[in-house]
This record gives structure tokens, C-alpha cells and sequence, in this order.
């Protein structure tokens, strides 16, 4: 078999990169920094000018020291750039304002350019600026709106004459009213809110806060302007038709909630009257006649799903949609209808499609469409041709990577759009459609084509003919000259048996300077949603890339929910949570581990967001294998969760009862979930098996975490409240568990603002590398391990600002409000008492305190010699040794105590829980030069002679595997004088009653 078309594409760089000798040919180049990631340009938004001559994108630049991004306008010829930008390269910047601009759109007759901006950053307007074709340059910007209550999402009529755009007005205001009438009293309620000193506000209805903000009085309304007279705006969703909703409805980077008929007589706009919107998704399509002053809205959608995105077809015959069907369930499959408006019925057009109809635009003779599809970690874009009777409808044109922001050409030649992948940002690429580009057969190795059969197992395109790929440049090369310097390692993927033997695909991306002999740490990333997958994609707030930089192995498995591999695949989290999906990202380390025998086992952390925070706090309560966890936003305790998120049909739908109805006589087994929403209070009398809001608590399972965690949530995310955050950290504090909490009292359910980004990434990198002791943490650089990396953090402390399509990468770029700085808290000791207290972090040490509760026992340094085993009758050996025999008068001298496992059964080491506490788990000697025991401090004596009074807890150790703790002698004996000083431990054998005693080592206290 050989590796034909788009699958040549997909399985032709799986390996690009990596030499015979398994050493990654960097040629030169260096690992990435988090400053490199904020300087690369931020390429979305690509329109195709009328002619077909020129793109018009946007493009986000980030000002990391003044802590803002500012977006502006581009083009580029669709012949493309040639080479870097600024470097003979064709793209140009045509718009230059302070404050930035956005939505560019060329009028349809090409004569003229609309775009929103903040002008003076006071308030958001529309500008029209005139477009000259032949040399694509604006003219002098002109304002069109003074909408008191701000414009945005611009869009042009067919005709050119006038402009849709949105609105947040007081929907009062539009009861009945002209536009003067609604804009005055639109101005007085903003005015009387601003002078009234009380900001208390009264709720009567759910959805009072959304996303990362307090709805408050005001909604979304979409009005029209005409190009002529920007003071002539009418309301088209005014309170008597839409009542309080959202007109368009609130969306994350999903498409458009409002469209033109070619006509220019008509729109369709998306909208939901539910009583109540929380705890629905009950979206729909309504159009609305412009040229009948007396028209209301009419709902052309049916569905009790979600109905979005509509886009008329050129010749105005249909009106298609997105839709989903089930009720309350937001990642239902994204089906496509078809709107016949003189038939005034809908069909769905590819019932047979299972896969998520991202996107779409339709082909210039309304007989097909293009549409985008997430498949198998990658972004397909197929044409469907629905009229014509053609032999095979389905014709894929590309699926090399991401893809999103589709543009067809007025003339069908050119289809444009956003492509990204790991190792390279979004850019704008232009795709000939009707054209074929077969692969070089020479081209296709055995391993290839192997690869590629793999793969069709998982993606869509493995059941169409595939007979090529179209054509495809890149038009932009904004990023070339940086990314030129940068190791960037190609992503691989794997496949291996899920849970229930259900195929399981995940992807790996190899450290720069890759080398095969080496072992090397492993960040064990977890996507969100739970609806999400990880893909061939670009990111700023999880770059996989930057996260491989500093030496690791970045791991990401697609478990059960994830998007791209069939709806049946999708609906398996449903109900079950820490289920099937935590199965299948346990299955896929161990076979990340297996398949890359360069993957250190013991040095593995885990780090997940939203959905990926949930299983990380799961993880954190079912399993010890991880050396250290990161959870960001992550859901703790689903009953408090249920009632302080603010879209309640995700909870309600997630945490229903699922069943499974075996497999009878001609039916395959089949999964189910009740129907009734999922409230907390109506599972209180049924055992926790039967309440998924208890069976898939991770607090309720708290007490067996051990795992160093470090937490981060955000005061404005509402989606997941940050008192999820607050509870499990207090949980770990309270159980002396290592634990850390990064607190963003300005950012919402993502970190979006660049300095607190820069915050995000060093503090994470810092936690995993101490636990990891990868980098500044690493004790020793012995074959066989990790050597250490140029780091490109810096030391965290807690003031650090000062130095998929589907998610939505950007804020609206804006400078950044004076909120309080982010705070860093863990757990430090305190002098002279066993308890420790939650205080702002400060500059880690250059070692870790501690090591993770279950890790390898670490390499003897200084002056370590072999242990003893006591009397041979022990189940454990200790060893001890020091990350330098040398050590400065008055500085801490610390001793590393690893307790291994020589049983054939696990055994119970009860200790002192927390950081720095060994004294209460060893009896430790310490001699001066004469062999004299050193004079114990007040806090040493404390140890010894009260060591049962403290708190203590217990750490199962398996057989082969070890503890490990740091002494801090300082704290323990008084080292006044320099000199050499002999140390040892013991411990007596709970089982055998032996005192097991350790190996001798020397510190030498200097001057």
C-alpha cells in the first residue's frame, strides 16, 4: 500500500527532522523563548478584495513592556509575498492608528474599506476609508457611526449601500422608538449610572454574568446603518420582537450570527428567546425582510439544539446553517441545513457526516460548498457538491494542518485561509480548489505508507477517494525571518488501545537538540472542553513548542470526548468524566512510554485547563505516577461548581446519569444519558455511584493526594469560579501536600494579557522543573539523563509583570486597567514550629526542597558511599546525600534522605507530612571533626524528643521505588563553625523492629 493524496500530506513529516544517528539536526538554530513567542505577528482575519487581486488580514502585535496588543490592517497580492517580510517580502501594513484596527472588509463593488477602531481610545466607532485597487492603499479614514453605546462587527451589504454592525444598547430603549429616541435614552442611562454612586445590582434572572463579565442592563442588539448617513441607524432586533435575548447570541471564535441576502433586502441574524438562557442552547436562525417597514423576525430553524452561523448562497436561493440537534448539549455534531426559501423547508445535507461542519462558505454557483472539518488532529477542508448528480460529491481539497477563516474568490479560484500547525503561527495561504496536485511516488516510503493506512483508521478521508491534494501557497511570510532561527521539532502522532479497546490516537513533540540516548522529562498535556481535541495547531496560551523548549517531551493524547474522531467517540465522556477519558490518557503515557524508550518514567508531570484542570485534580486523587501536576481553572468539587458557573446546560447536560444497554440479537450496545437535567439536589438521597456530581468529585477523593500541585485560576473566569481554585488549594494546604497557587485577580477563564502570560509560563515551567529537577533544579548531569538546558525563565516571585480556531487565541486589544498584581502563594516553613503558613512566594532556591513523594531514589552526590540495610531483615534501605559537600557558615546545609522499597510488597512510610520535615520521620547524627554529636537547636531538640505530637501521614511505597526527603541540618544542629561534620540517619523498621541505619557522608562548612 502506498501513501496516496491528503494522507501523503499528513504522514510525510511525521518524522521530519530527526537523523539516522536520532540526534535532531538543529542546524544552528536555538530553542524558543517565551519573548520569541511574543514576537511573532498574529495573522488572522483574511478577505479577498472584489477583483480577486488582494488579501486584506489583520495582524496583532504584542508590546510585552508596555503590557498590550495592538491589531492592524494588512494586504498582501494573492500572487503572494516573496520571501520574509521586510526582506523584499509584498505584504504591507495600510493602517496605522495608535490605538489599532480591526474587521477590515472591502466594500463589494471595491471601491471602499470599512473598519472598527477605538480612534482617541474612547469609543468604538465604524470608518470608511476609500480602496485603490491597482495599488491597494487606503485613503484617509473617515468616521460613519456615533453610536453612543459603541459599533463593532461591521459587515457590508451586497449593494454597497449600507452596513450591518452590533451594538450593546439598554433594550428598554428600543421599545418602540426612533433611532434618535433610543440613542438619547441610551446616553442617559449610561450617564446615570456613571454619577450614581451605588453599584449594587438586582438580579430576577440567570446568565447575570457570562464568559469573564457582569451581563448587567445592557444586550447585543444588530442594527444597519446606510453608507450615506452614519446618523441614520435603525435597531433591527428592537425589545418588541427579541424581548431581553442577545441578538446575535454570545459565541467563542464560532462563525458570524448575522448575514445579508444577496439582495441586500433581507438578513438572517441567530438569536435565543428561551425563558431561560443558562440552561439553554436553544439558538436559532431568524430572517428578517428590510424593505417591509412593518416585518417582525421569522424563525426559519427548528431544532432544540443550537442553530448558528447562516450564510445565504450567491443566488439567494438557500439560507445554510449550523445545527445541532440534542437539546442543552453544546457539542452535539455541528450538522450543515440547507434553508430552501421559496420551499421554505431544511434538510440536513450530510447526514452521513460524522464530523463537526466547523465552517463553511459556498461555491460561487451555489451548487456546493466548502466546508471546514476538525479530523484526526488536523483541520480537513472538503467541497460538497449537493446539485449536478456528480460521480464522487465529496472532493477533499487539503488537510495539511489547521484551518480556519475560509474566503472563496468571487470567481472560485482561490480559496484563502488562516494555516497554522505546531511548529509555525497562522498564516495566510491560498488554495486553487479545482485544481489536483498528485505526490512524487519516489516520495512514499514503506514507513510512510504504514503510517498513512494508520491513520485512515482515524480520520474521515481514509473512507473518500483520495486522488491528490489541491494546490496550495502561502501568501504571507510575516514570521519567516524569526522562525528561521528557531528549533521548532515536528509533532508525531501515536495510536494505541483505549479503554474498552477503542482506538486512541496522541502526539508527541521531541525536546530541541533532540538526542536518542538521552532520557528526558515529560510535560503530559491535557486538553480542555472536554469537547476539544489537540491537533497540528499553533497556540499562545498552550504552545506545546514553548513547552518542549526547556528540555521535555511534550505529550498530548485525545481521550474520550474528543472532537475529529466521530460523534459516538465525542458523546463517550457524557456522564463519565473521570471514566473512560481518564483511562484512555493513563493508557496513552504507558504507551508514550513503551513506543519512546528516551521518556524518563520517573520525572513526569501532568498539566491540564478547564476540562484538562478537571483531570489533572482527578489524576492528583487517583493515581501517584506523576512527579508533579499543574491545573489551571479546573473544576474541584462539581456540586459547588454546578451553582456558581454561568451556563448551566453544560453541567446539566455533562453530569446526567449515563447507562449502557448491552448488545442484543441485531443491536450493538448502546450508550445512553437521561434525559432529566443534571441538579445537584435531586441526586442527594442515591448513593455517590448513582450521583455523578459525587462519583466524579475529585474532593470527595482528596485525602489521597501526594502529588505536588500547583493551581491557578483567575477571579474573572465564570465559567469555572475561581473558589474551585480556592477550595483544593486550602484542601492540599490542610494536608500538607506541596502546593502552590498562581492567582490572576484581572484575567477571565484564559491568560490573555502578555505580562501575565509571561507570569503564567515561568511559574509553570519553574513548578515542573523542580519536581522534574530539570534545568537550575538538576542535581546531577550522569549518562543517560537529561542534561540541563538554557532556561528561558527567570526565578519566580510574586510581582513578575514588570520585566484551535474553535478557542478564541485574542482579547480585543486594549491597554491593560491598573488591577492588583497576580500573587503567587505555597507553603513555606516557619522557625521553630511544625505548621506552615500560605505567604507570598519568593525567588525559589537554586535545589528543590523536596523531592515528589514516589520518584526513583536520586544519585548519590558530594561524599555519599553505599547504605547499609540493618540487619538484613529490613523491607527498606536508606541513602542519603547532599547537592554539595561543601556549604557556606550560616547558609542551610541540606542532607537528600531516599527510603527505597525492598520488599516484594508495597510498604507504609508514615512521616511528617509537608515540605522540609524529615526530623519527625529520622533520627538524625551529626558529628563534628573530633566525633563529637553536635548540640541541637531549640527546633532540632523539639523533633526529637516530641515527634509523635505532630500530624502525620502515610505514603505507600511500592516495591523498587523510593521516598524522598530534604533535611535542612541548620534547622537541626548548630554548624557555628567551620569545619568537617559527619552526618547519618536511621530509621527502626515498623515490620522487623530493625533500626536501619544509612550510608556517611561529609560536609565541609567553609567560611
Amino acid at each position: 500500500m502506498v501513501c496516496m493524496g491528503l494522507l501523503a500530506v499528513a504522514c510525510a513529516g511525521a518524522w521530519a527532522g530527526v537523523s539516522a544517528q536520532g540526534v535532531r539536526e538543529s542546524a544552528g538554530k536555538r530553542p524558543m523563548t517565551f519573548a520569541d513567542l511574543q514576537r511573532i505577528k498574529r495573522v488572522s482575519d483574511p478577505q479577498i478584495s472584489p477583483s480577486g487581486k488582494w488579501v486584506m488580514f489583520s495582524v496583532t502585535e504584542v508590546d510585552l513592556g508596555k503590557n498590550v496588543k495592538v491589531n492592524h490592517l494588512w494586504v498582501v497580492p494573492m500572487g503572494g509575498a516573496a520571501g520574509n517580510a521586510g526582506r523584499g517580502g509584498k505584504e504591507r501594513q495600510v493602517t496605522f492608528w495608535k490605538e489599532g484596527e480591526r474587521g477590515g472588509r472591502f466594500s463589494p463593488d471595491g471601491r471602499q474599506v470599512l473598519f472598527v477602531s477605538e480612534d482617541g481610545g474612547t469609543s468604538s466607532q465604524i470608518y470608511l476609508a476609500s480602496w485603490n485597487e491597482a495599488q491597494g492603499t487606503l485613503g484617509t479614514p473617515r468616521r460613519l457611526t456615533n453610536v453612543s453605546t459603541e459599533a463593532d462587527g461591521a459587515i457590508w451589504s451586497p449593494d454597497s449601500q449600507r452596513i450591518l454592525f452590533t451594538s450593546r444598547v439598554y433594550p428598554e430603549c428600543s421599545q418602540g422608538s426612533s433611532w434618535v429616541e433610543e440613542d438619547n435614552c441610551d446616553k442617559r442611562r449610561d450617564a446615570d449610572a456613571a454619577a450614581n454612586l451605588v453599584k449594587g445590582q438586582v438580579w430576577d434572572h440567570l446568565l447575570y454574568r457570562h464568559w469573564n463579565e457582569y451581563v448587567g442592563p445592557k444586550r447585543s442588539h444588530v442594527l444597519v446603518v446606510p453608507v450615506a448617513d452614519g446618523n441614520a441607524v435603525r435597531d433591527l432586533t428592537p425589545m418588541q420582537d427579541v424581548g431581553d435575548a442577545e441578538a446575535p447570541t454570545f459565541s467563542l471564535g464560532g462563525p458570524m450570527g448575522y448575514a445579508w441576502a444577496p439582495d441586500s433586502k433581507e438578513i438572517a441574524f441567530v438569536t435565543n428567546v428561551d425563558v431561560v438562557p443558562a440552561a439553554s442552547t436553544n439558538n436559532d436562525v431568524y430572517t428578517l425582510r428590510l424593505d417591509d417597514p412593518g416585518a417582525r423576525p421569522t424563525r426559519i430553524s427548528s431544532s432544540m439544539g443550537s442553530d448558528d452561523g447562516p450564510v445565504y448562497s450567491p443566488n439567494g436561493k438557500y439560507l445554510a446553517f449550523r445545527s445541532q440537534a440534542r437539546a442543552g448539549y453544546e457539542s452535539d455534531r455541528f450538522r450543515l441545513m440547507l434553508y430552501d426559501r421559496e420551499k421554505q423547508e431544511a434538510r440536513e445535507l450530510l447526514p452521513k457526516f460524522d464530523r463537526w461542519v466547523d465552517e463553511f462558505v459556498w461555491g460561487p454557483d451555489s451548487r456546493a460548498v466548502y466546508l471546514a472539518s476538525g479530523d484526526a488532529g488536523r483541520t480537513a477542508i472538503l467541497r460538497f457538491q449537493f446539485e449536478g448528480e456528480p460521480e464522487n460529491p465529496f472532493k477533499p481539497i487539503t488537510s495539511d494542518g489547521e484551518f480556519s477563516d475560509l474566503q472563496l474568490s468571487f470567481d472560485g479560484n482561490n480559496l484563502v485561509a488562516t494555516r497554522m500547525s505546531v511548529d509555525q503561527p497562522a498564516e495566510i495561504n491560498a488554495i486553487a480548489p479545482g485544481l489536483t496536485e498528485e505526490p512524487a511516488a519516489e516520495t512514499v516510503s514503506p514507513e510512510e505508507a504504514k503510517r498513512a493506512a494508520d491513520l485512515a483508521k482515524f480520520s474521515i478521508l481514509g473512507t473518500l477517494e483520495v486522488g491528490g491534494s489541491s494546490p496550495r501557497r502561502q501568501l504571507t511570510h510575516l514570521n519567516d525571518g524569526l522562525l528561521s532561527t528557531l528549533d521548532l521539532p515536528a509533532q508525531e502522532a501515536f495510536r494505541f488501545a483505549g479503554a474498552g479497546g477503542t482506538p486512541v490516537e496522541g502526539f508527541l513533540v521531541r525536546p530541541p537538540g533532540f538526542d536518542e540516548t538521552r532520557k528526558y522529562p515529560v510535560k503530559f498535556l491535557i486538553h480542555g472542553g472536554p469537547q476539544g481535541a489537540w491537533g497540528d495547531a499553533w497556540s499562545y496560551r498552550w504552545n506545546p513548542e514553548l513547552m518542549a523548549a526547556s528540555g521535555y517531551v511534550v505529550v498530548m493524547v485525545n481521550p474520550r470526548g474528543s472532537t475529529g474522531y466521530g460523534q459516538a467517540f465525542v458523546d463517550g465522556v457524557n456522564g463519565d468524566w473521570g471514566g473512560k477519558a481518564y483511562v484512555d490518557l493513563m493508557r496513552g503515557m504507558d504507551s508514550a512510554e513503551k513506543q519512546y524508550p528516551f521518556i524518563d518514567k520517573t520525572r513526569e508531570c501532568a498539566l491540564g485547563a478547564s476540562y484538562g484542570g478537571f483531570m489533572a485534580n482527578w489524576i492528583l486523587t487517583h493515581t501517584n505516577r506523576f512527579a508533579c501536576i499543574v491545573t489551571h481553572d479546573g473544576m474541584f468539587n462539581p456540586q459547588s461548581a454546578y451553582g456558581d458557573t454561568e451556563e448551566l446546560w453544560f453541567n446539566e447536560w455533562e453530569f446526567r446519569t449515563s447507562a449502557t444497554t448491552p448488545a442484543g440479537k441485531g443491536h450493538a450496545a448502546k450508550q445512553t444519558v437521561d434525559a432529566a437535567p443534571a441538579q445537584p439536589w435531586n441526586n442527594f438521597d442515591k448513593p455517590a455511584a448513582l450521583d455523578p456530581f459525587r462519583r466524579w468529585s475529585p474532593m470527595l477523593s482528596i485525602r489521597s493526594a501526594k502529588t505536588p500541585t500547583l493551581v491557578i485560576h483567575s477571579q474573572r473566569d465564570y465559567r469555572l469560579d475561581v473558589s474551585e481554585g480556592f477550595q483544593l488549594f486550602t484542601a492540599l494546604q490542610r494536608l500538607n501536600v506541596p502546593s502552590r497557587m498562581l492567582y490572576f485577580p484581572d484575567e477571565g477563564h484564559w491568560i490573555l494579557k502578555p505580562q501575565n502570560s509571561k507570569l503564567w509560563y515561568e511559574t509553570v515551567g519553574d513548578w515542573c522543573d523542580r519536581w522534574t529537577k530539570t534545568n537550575v533544579y538538576a542535581t546531577t548531569g550522569s549518562e543517560g539523563s537529561a542534561a540541563p538546558v538554557a532556561s528561558p525563565r527567570v526565578p519566580t516571585s510574586s510581582r513578575m509583570g514588570v520585566s484551535r480556531p474553535t478557542e478564541m487565541e485574542e482579547d480585543k486589544p486594549a491597554p491593560v486597567k491598573p488591577d492588583a498584581p497576580p500573587i503567587v502563594m505555597e507553603r513555606v516553613p516557619r522557625r521553630g514550629s511544625a505548621l506552615a503558613a500560605a505567604v507570598p512566594a519568593v525567588a525559589p532556591p537554586a535545589e528543590p526542597t523536596v523531592a515528589p513523594p514516589v520518584v526513583a531514589a536520586p544519585p548519590a552526590a558530594g561524599k555519599a558511599k553505599p547504605s547499609k540495610g540493618g540487619d538484613g531483615h529490613a523491607s527498606f534501605q536508606i541513602e542519603i546525600s547532599a547537592p554539595s559537600d561543601e556549604v557556606q557558615l550560616g547558609a542551610d546545609a541540606r542532607v537528600l534522605i531516599a527510603l527505597t522499597n525492598l520488599a516484594e510488597h508495597q510498604i507504609l512510610f508514615a512521616h511528617r507530612p509537608g515540605m522540609n520535615n524529615p526530623e519527625f520521620s529520622y533520627t538524625v547524627h551529626v558529628r563534628n571533626a573530633a566525633g563529637r554529636v553536635v548540640e541541637e537547636t531549640a527546633y532540632g531538640r523539639e523533633s526529637r524528643v516530641h515527634p509523635e505530637t505532630e500530624g502525620r501521614t502515610v505514603d505507600y511505597v511500592q516495591p523498587g521505588q523510593s521516598v524522598t526527603q530534604t533535611a535542612h541540618l541548620a534547622r537541626l544542629v548548630n554548624l557555628s563553625r567551620p569545619g568537617q561534620y559527619k552526618v547519618k540517619v536511621s530509621r527502626r523498621d515498623p515490620e522487623s523492629q530493625a533500626v536501619v541505619e544509612s550510608n556517611e557522608i561529609t560536609l565541609n562548612v567553609v567560611p
